[in-house]
């Protein structure tokens, strides 16, 4: 017993060995809570390299965070270059994670302008690794418009955003505000690195977009779907390990690095290349805009323009998502309903007739959260009778709750 506790201290230990985490600090009473974060990083094994800005000393020296991190800490624009480096540059080529904790109001709105007046802006600016923030602040500060509009800017960007908790705050009121416990925060982290591996060996078959169903050469019938939330689920799908299918209609988006593009225009081609992609499957996620219909008849040449009205005769294209439902035998099926009214009744009806594990409903006529849109307000379904509703979040943030729940899922 005491042998297996040893392990799972020491694998604890090295969650995140060989990582290296760049830490914000600002300039709030929340600060202190920083030191502790530092601390519970590196027991995790990585390596922290700690920026100040110049409020948050005000609050906490740089020499705790020196002892803490054992790194020297970044704040001085102007200090002198060492070993031919530009510091803000080489740290954010450095970081495999970037996380600003606490992030003041000041910090986030300068985050979401692309402000770089010091060394933690420029360093957001410049760094390509993902960026967590952790918001602190009063609790009327925080609701204010414009720093929900910052966040929301920052989530539209790909930022993952660590919610605040609600409580008595120093300022002495109370509500949401409070820069969550540092084992909370260090946990997000973990969490993002730890999904890294967490498909793998394991196949997941996603569709994206919509149909595209011909009436002649150069005419179709089709829908607004751009395939956004799709890709982002493939891509996501990706980064934890799986080996990633994404059958696609036509979208102007690029493939995700590491996964196997399909394309495909009408809704039949679809249906071909999924049902080959199916057996092999173990998590299956259609978020594409099937063609319900499709013209009876496809124009040889290009229909012209004449008095009078014209009469297209159009035939139904097969349920893909039904035809899964009565095939399945061991996958994780989802599918999507993008409703423009009674979104839960619909949504629940579709669930149990296509036999489906989950089911993500949004309101598609909300501009925020329809076609083309960055960010989706989804609620998840579940066969168990579930029901999970989610703030508005990035695509990639939905994505992300999408494959969790698969992922439990599957483990069951």
């Amino acid at each position: 017993m005491a042998g297996q506790q040893a392990q799972g201290m020491a694998a604890q230990a090295g969650q995140l060995a060989g990582r290296h985490i760049v830490m914000g600090v600002t300039g709030s009473i929340a600060a202190y809570k920083a030191v502790e974060v530092v601390s519970r990083l590196r027991k995790l094994g990585a390596e922290v390299h700690v920026i100040m800005t110049r409020a948050a000393r005000e609050f906490v020296t740089e020499m705790t965070f020196r002892e803490i991190s054992g790194q020297p800490v970044a704040g001085d624009m102007w200090a002198p270059v060492h070993a031919f480096q530009v510091e803000h540059i080489a740290l954010a080529k450095l970081a495999d994670l970037v996380l600003v904790a606490p992030a003041t109001a000041h910090v986030l709105a300068k985050a979401a302008h692309g402000l770089a007046d010091d060394m933690l802006s420029t360093t957001l600016l410049a760094t390509r690794a993902p960026v967590f923030f952790a918001p602190a602040m009063n609790t009327n500060m925080y609701e204010n418009v414009a720093t929900q509009e910052n966040l929301q800017t920052l989530r539209k960007r790909g930022c993952h955003i660590i919610e605040p908790d609600s409580g008595h705050l120093a300022c002495g009121t109370s509500g949401k505000g409070r820069l969550p416990e540092p084992a909370a925060i260090v946990a997000e982290v973990v969490r993002y690195f730890t999904q890294s591996q967490a498909l793998a060996g394991r196949k997941v078959l996603v569709t994206a977009a919509g149909t595209r169903e011909p009436i002649d050469p150069v005419r179709f019938l089709g829908n607004r779907s751009t395939g956004r939330m799709g890709f982002a689920v493939a891509a996501e799908a990706a980064r934890r390990g799986a080996e990633v299918t994404l059958i696609a209609g036509p979208t102007s988006l690029r493939a995700p690095a590491g996964v196997r593009r399909i394309d495909v225009e009408t809704a039949q081609e679809m249906r071909a290349a999924v049902l080959a992609a199916y057996d092999a499957a173990d998590i299956v996620i259609k978020t594409a805009a099937v063609a319900d219909y499709r013209p009876a008849t496809v124009a040889e040449h290009k229909i012209k323009k004449s008095e009078g009205e014209l009469t297209l005769t159009l035939v139904r294209n097969p349920d893909i998502l039904y035809e899964l439902g009565q095939k399945k035998i061991r996958q994780v099926l989802v599918g999507f309903a993008a409703e423009t009214r009674d979104v839960a009744a619909y949504a629940r009806a579709k669930l149990a007739k296509k036999n489906l594990d989950f089911i993500v409903a949004n309101n598609v006529a909300e501009s925020d959260a329809g076609f083309g849109a960055e960010t989706n307000r989804v609620t998840i379904y579940g066969a168990d009778g579930s029901e999970e509703r989610y703030p508005l979040l990035s695509k990639d943030e939905v994505a992300a709750h999408i494959l969790d729940k698969a992922q439990s899922r599957l483990s069951r």
